[in-house]
C-alpha cells in the first residue's frame, strides 16, 4: 500500500476528469480525493496497491477530453481507515 499526491497540468478541468477519477478509483478499489486547483491543475491524493494506482493513470489517457501536459507526483504516509475516494 502507497499513498501518493499527484498534481496533473494541461486540459484537465472542465472534461470530467474528476468524475473520471472517482469512477476509476471506486473500480479499482482506491481509496482518496480529487479537487480542481486555482490555477487550472487537479490535485489528488490516491491510496492503494501502486499497480492499480498505475492502472487507474492509464485510464485518464483513454479518455479523449482530457489532456495531460505534466504531472508532479510525491510519497505521502498512508491515511489510516480512509475507506473512500472522494470529490473535493
Amino acid at each position: 500500500m502507497i499513498r501518493k499526491q499527484i498534481q496533473f497540468y494541461g486540459r484537465v478541468q472542465g472534461v470530467g476528469f474528476r468524475f473520471h477519477a472517482q469512477y476509476a478509483a471506486d473500480a479499482l478499489g482506491l481509496t482518496g480525493w480529487v479537487r480542481n486547483e486555482n490555477d487550472g491543475s487537479v490535485r489528488m491524493e490516491v491510496q492503494g496497491e501502486e499497480k492499480l494506482i498505475d492502472r487507474m493513470l492509464l485510464t485518464f489517457k483513454e479518455d479523449r477530453y482530457i489532456r495531460i501536459d505534466g504531472i508532479e507526483t510525491k510519497k505521502l504516509a498512508l491515511k489510516e481507515g480512509e475507506r473512500h475516494f472522494q470529490i473535493v
